[in-house]
């Protein structure tokens, strides 16, 4: 055995541990939780206690790193012990660690005494106990540490009685009651062993000392505990006074099968997986306590029912249900009127069920102690509810179901209720309303599916409508669930309804969890997390968080994943229902406008981390309205937008829905940023665009010239010169008529970037004079960086090398002095660029590799492409075209992923010359004449010129009239343009005259 934790920590059979007390507890927390992963702030915990130093996530680190050299140094591999994101795990094999052993033999030997097979029992659990060594990780201080050994002892405890019982039940009372009696000796407050003792004892005739033992447990119980021996105890000494000296075990009686289960309906649909998962842990003796949650109506008790009703020949003596109504009008039942119901299920006479509720509990468990027996207990409210229900004897198995996840209970294995996929529901809808009419119309059935949210309830209280009305067509019902009512009131069946469902789950949480659920209901988007939570509600994001909690606790919100959560279509639809109603105009309004302000202040915030500080010059935002909120978000960095991407398009939305005008444009503003370096045009055009209706409905010239110039950048990047141009004229103009020189310099220094890219260098060149001097009075010296940074682009396009040359200079002189570090790589990309095309290829691919590596690591994904397309061309200059080609095919990934189909066509155009370069005629010519198609269509003038360039280069030897015919056409709009490549298209034309 490689690990034993069944005494003192032992690695191997030997006496073999590991000394340094920190490291032992690492290993002890792994061990107590095997193959699974023990989080870094449990380790803390463990080791430090109260006190951690600011190093202790570190120092966990170095005791991992300790315990793998050691467990090398004795023969077991370091891969042993697993990292993590979260923290760190051991895996642990088949027969590798005594607790997994022993547990393996007590669910053998209880699965043997289920069966009667009683002597193979007592062997299993004899072999189990065998394992025990003393207490469990005895030597091992740590209080995190000792509460898992503890658990583990109480098992090893319940073991030795429940093998006991079986040697009780054979007979062997003499032979065990010496180890009984030191076994009590040591545990003096254990019940259960103090019965045994006395029934022993009297087993072999010394009713005397078995009395004398409940005497001094009674003595006890009354010093230590302040309390009476229980029911249990009190029968046993009851016999022992009466004289029975016949017993071997608890009382049995034969009794007749008890059959309780609802009928299982017939139409029972798509959890055929689930139940056979279920069937088949139960069936492997994983679980006596199985636990299924699910929201309202998503079929737990039809489950459980059928769940039982499977497994009825494996439990022959009772099939016990019982309804908790623990959501319900009528209010939980007691634990004490749950278990006189079930005592009278099994037939216990009414004067024999005891009036304590204590004495019900002993009596329920003794009556099923010895039989084989499944019981239902549906519709839970909580675990307190639940644990005095729990039957103790080995051959129970107890089916939980509650809409809420029953985290307080110690024991049970929980499952919840996803809803049916989309076939499973179709299905379920076909046995509701009979297969022929949705074989008839499969597509409105599905759409019916759909807008029941796929759960069960919905879908058959929609089939039982269609199944009482067969003039109407599925489609009729499908056209009612999508027109805009209200949904919730098509789902009608009787005196039952999805709307009831939930209201009976809202209910039962809090008064401040049902305002929290009600304002959730005003949420724009499909997922939120705790910060939206409290914005909403203007409540600490700490009670926030424990309000979602009970929430998704009671399945009125799910959480998909870890800090993320949402509503069900139809709970959503409840919640707005509650909101509209129950909350005043007032309220909703404070709660939208918290929650807006709370994006627009924390998608600033972090948009600060990657923006360029150039680009935020002239945007002011008020005072972040919830610091705690804005400083959460910040520490989830730019992952923040990811998360909340499709809740911040929501949210400019609704702002502008709501008649928010400022939250609108701003929020969009704030945004930005995410949506441009991330390629993301198609939402950067949807928010700037409403920002731009909100500002405009606002009157306010300053915030409408900024959203132009920024919903300008998604048309540049699209290659939309035309309307990105028009934008930004208007936005200059708006800048003017304000008198705003510092906004008038950006929009000019943006205007002549978008005509430099559209080759109109003659218009870009008066743009970047008239930006220069206004930037250096404003003081805008990094935005007076980027102007340097972009003429430098366009003269490098216009073929002006040397001009181009010196404006790099002195754009990387200036950003080293202001300190602008972002725009240093781009300046040593260009000086690499300038290098190449005056015949430096050396010195270009010196400056352009540490260009490369600059921008990887800043993360500019654009500007990695720029450089890979410019390594490419040297490459393929100097011979290398096989190494050319790779460069543009990952600078090609690089710009589709950030959607620039521009800069896409520039890499594919360049491929193709290194195709070519290769003798790869047929691909280059295949890949110029596609984007010659593809930028006709982008009407890109620049690319279709160099296409038509790299067609003629393809056909000059098999086709001389073709390619004079393309070169041709290729020079025009190279002289359009005013390219460079003219001159060399110019010499290839003149050399076939």
């Amino acid at each position: 055995m490689r690990f034993r934790i069944l005494g003192p920590l032992r690695i191997g059979d030997g006496d073999v541990t590991v000394t340094a007390g920190r490291d032992r507890v690492v290993l002890a927390m792994l061990l107590l939780r095997p193959n699974g992963i023990v989080p870094v702030e449990e380790l803390v915990d463990a080791i430090w206690e109260e006190r951690p130093p600011a190093t202790a996530r570190a120092q966990v680190q170095t005791c991992v790193s300790r315990l793998r050299r050691r467990l090398d140094q004795l023969g077991v591999p370091p891969a042993t012990i697993v990292s993590d994101p979260v923290g760190y795990g051991i895996r642990v094999g088949p027969g590798e660690l005594d607790a997994q052993v022993f547990a393996r033999y007590v669910d053998t030997a209880r699965a043997a005494v289920a069966a009667g097979q009683l002597a193979e029992a007592q062997r299993q659990f004899r072999a189990a106990i065998a394992l025990w060594r003393g207490p469990a990780l005895s030597g091992t201080a740590s209080r995190s540490v000792r509460r898992g050994a503890q658990a583990l002892d109480e098992k090893g405890f319940t073991a030795l009685e429940e093998c006991v019982d079986v040697e009780l039940r054979l007979g062997q009372a003499a032979e065990i009651l010496a180890v009984l009696t030191e076994a009590l000796s040591r545990n003096p407050l254990r019940e259960r062993l103090r019965g045994q003792v006395m029934l022993a004892l009297s087993a072999v005739g010394r009713q005397a000392d078995a009395l004398a033992v409940y005497r001094e447990g009674r003595r006890l119980y009354a010093e230590e505990l302040g309390i009476e021996p229980g029911a249990t105890l009190q029968e046993i000494h009851q016999r022992v006074l009466a004289g029975d000296l016949a017993l071997a075990g608890p009382e049995s009686r034969s009794t007749a099968p008890v059959r309780c289960l609802p009928r299982a309906i017939s139409d029972f649909t798509g959890r055929q997986e689930t139940l056979a998962r279920l069937v088949k842990e139960i069936e492997e003796g994983r679980t006596r306590v199985q636990l299924i949650d699910g929201m309202p109506g998503s079929g737990k008790t039809t489950l459980a029912v059928h769940l039982a009703t499977a497994l009825s020949d494996r439990y022959p003596d009772a099939q016990l249900f019982i309804d908790l109504h623990g959501h319900s009008e009528r209010g939980p039942l007691s634990p004490a009127a749950a278990l006189a119901a079930l005592l009278r299920q099994l037939g216990v006479p009414g004067d024999r069920v005891p009036a304590e509720a204590d004495e019900r509990v002993a009596l329920w468990r003794s009556e099923l102690a010895h039989r084989r027996a499944v019981v239902v207990l549906d519709n839970a409210a909580s675990a307190a509810q639940v644990v005095p229900l729990l039957p103790s004897g080995p051959g129970c198995l107890t089916l939980v179901t509650s809409r809420r996840r029953l985290t307080g209970l110690d024991e049970g294995r929980p499952s919840s209720l996803d809803l049916l996929d989309p076939d499973e529901g179709v299905d379920l809808l076909a046995r509701v309303v009979g297969p022929e009419r949705v074989a008839a119309e499969p597509q409105a059935a599905a759409e019916v599916v759909r807008r029941c949210g796929r759960l069960p309830l919905a879908i058959r209280l929609a089939g039982a409508r269609l199944a009482h009305r067969p003039r109407w067509r599925i489609a009729d019902l499908a056209a009612r669930l999508a027109d805009g009512r209200d949904v919730l009131t098509e789902l009608v069946a009787g005196d039952r309804s999805v709307g009831q469902a939930f209201a009976l789950s809202y209910a039962q949480v809090s008064p401040a969890a049902q305002r929290m659920f009600r304002l959730l209901g005003l949420y724009p988007g499909a997922e939120f997390d705790a910060l939206a939570a409290a914005a909403l509600a203007d409540v600490p994001l700490s009670a926030a968080e424990h309000l979602v909690d009970e929430l998704v606790d009671a399945h009125l919100v799910n959480e998909p994943d870890p800090g993320r959560f949402r509503f069900h279509d139809l709970v959503r639809e409840y919640a707005r229902l509650l909101v509209a109603s129950r909350d005043s105009d007032d309220g909703r309004r404070v709660a939208l406008d918290a929650l807006l302000d709370h994006y627009v202040d924390t998608a600033w915030a972090v948009s600060a981390l990657g923006e360029p500080a150039a680009s935020r010059v002239g945007v002011e935002f008020p005072e972040p309205r919830r610091p705690d909120l804005v400083e959460a978000g910040l520490a989830a960095g730019e992952g923040w937008f990811e998360a909340n991407r499709s809740s911040l398009v929501a949210a400019v939305h609704l702002a502008e829905q709501a008649g928010l005008p400022r939250q609108c444009w701003q929020l969009a503003r704030a945004t930005w940023h995410f949506w441009f370096a991330g390629g993301h045009l198609d939402e950067l055009i949807e928010t700037h665009s409403a920002g731009l209706r909100a500002a405009e409905r606002l009157g306010d010239l300053a915030a409408s010239a900024t959203m132009r110039n920024y919903l300008s950048s998604a048309y540049y990047r699209l290659g939309r010169f035309p309307e990105t141009i028009d934008l930004m004229e208007t936005a200059l103009r708006d800048r003017l008529r304000l008198g705003d020189d510092q906004g008038a310099a950006t929009i000019h220094r943006n205007l002549a970037a978008a005509h430099a890219t559209d080759r109109r260098f003659g218009p870009a060149m008066r743009h970047f004079d008239a930006a220069t001097p206004l930037l250096w009075e404003t003081g805008q010296l990094g935005g007076l960086v980027a102007t340097l940074n972009n003429k430098a682009v366009a003269l490098l396009a216009w073929g002006r090398y040397e001009e181009a040359q010196r404006v790099t200079r002195l754009q990387l002189a200036l950003a080293r002095e202001v300190g602008e570090l972002r725009l240093i790589p781009h300046a040593i990309g260009h000086l690499g660029a300038v290098r190449a095309r005056l015949g430096d290829h050396e010195g270009a691919l010196r400056r352009l590799h540490l260009a490369l590596r600059l921008k990887r690591r800043s993360g500019n994904r654009l500007g990695e492409a720029e450089v890979l397309n410019d390594i490419g061309a040297v490459e393929r200059a100097l011979g290398q075209p096989e190494s050319a080609a790779a460069r543009h095919r990952e600078a090609f990934v690089l710009v589709t992923e950030m959607g620039d189909p521009i800069a896409a066509l520039a890499c594919r155009n360049l491929l193709g010359l290194a195709l070519l370069a290769q003798g790869d005629v047929a691909s280059a010519l295949d890949l110029h004449r596609r984007v010659l198609v593809d930028a006709t269509r982008l009407n890109s003038r620049y690319e279709r010129a160099r296409a038509l360039d790299g067609i003629a280069r393809c056909l000059r030897d098999s086709d001389p009239a073709g390619a004079r015919s393309h070169w041709t056409r290729a020079l025009a709009l190279f002289r359009e343009v005013e390219a460079p490549e003219r001159h060399e298209v110019e010499r290839f034309l003149a050399e076939r005259d």
